[in-house]
């Protein structure tokens, strides 16, 4: 099992030390966070977990065989300082943030790895991609690919195409909230109560991804096998084509990549 430290124990970091610990890849009692001091739901949430957290990242840095970098882009050119005598495993889930910048701040030698998880990392179904940097060897991507592979999929990619990845797969949860939410408000207003509107909205996305991801049938496909002939399904996609759902979906991807690549622009030159 890993000794892991958290630099940063917020939303992310507590998903990804849940599934870490719900696969069997480490204990609460082996994991070390840093927190702000008056961030007491995430303080709670480690301690939960059988978790120690400090307010101050030194004994994080000290501390285990990997190091997870998990605080907000705007926040890492202000913690950088912190790791600059660390030269184990870093893996950095930091939006935006290259790993030209990271390396130039570590010292030379410093294995790192991006990584762009997501929050369903905490049942098991995240969907993950990372990059390695220069001096990250195949038994340190190995490393990565276990702990990510343990909480979902886990896929290499170039890091140019981390930011896509991040506004598809990072940002795409929120979207599909949106969704069933939307398909749970439908139901209410023809009749539904509720609690159960929520849960076939839910069961209803959860199924018809498993059908993309396990049949390799083209999504267009699938949705064809469910628009009978002047059925209510075909009248439904012809109102959401109207209503431009495709359009405002791609649009919502190319936004956040294009936010992606903005703030990646500013860490760059600071």
């Amino acid at each position: 099992m890993l000794k892991i430290g958290f630099i940063g124990g917020g939303k992310m970091a507590q998903a990804l030390a849940k599934g870490f610990i719900r696969a069997g890849l480490s204990k609460g009692e082996m994991m070390l966070a840093s927190c702000l001091p008056n961030d007491v739901s995430s303080i709670d949430a480690f301690k939960e977990m059988g978790s120690e957290t400090v307010f101050s990242n030194g004994p994080v840095v000290d501390y285990g065989d990997v190091l997870i970098l998990s605080v907000k882009p705007q926040v890492v050119p202000m913690v950088l300082p912190d790791l600059k005598n660390y030269n184990k495993l870093l893996l950095s889930i930091a939006m935006g943030v290259p790993l030209a910048s990271l390396e130039k701040a570590m010292p030379d030698g410093t294995p790192v790895i991006r990584v762009m998880p997501n929050t369903p990392a905490l049942v098991g179904c995240g969907a993950t991609v990372y990059a390695r940097g220069k001096n990250a060897s195949d038994k340190e991507v190995e490393i990565a690919e276990k702990l990510f592979s343990s909480v979902g999929l886990c896929e290499e990619v170039p890091e140019n195409l981390i930011d896509p990845v991040t506004a598809l797969a990072g940002s795409g949860p929120a979207y599909v909230y949106m969704m069933i939410e939307a398909l749970a408000d439908g139901g209410v207003k023809m009749g539904l109560m509720r609690p159960i509107a929520y849960k076939l909205a839910a069961q209803t996305v959860l199924g018809a991804g498993t059908m993309v991801r396990d049949t390799n049938k083209h999504p267009g496909q699938l949705k064809d096998d469910v628009a009978s002939p002047a059925g209510s399904t075909i009248t439904g996609i012809h109102y959401l084509e109207q209503h431009g759902l495709r359009s405002a979906i791609i649009g919502a991807v190319e936004a956040a990549t294009k936010r992606c690549r903005e703030v990646s622009s500013v860490i760059e030159k600071k």
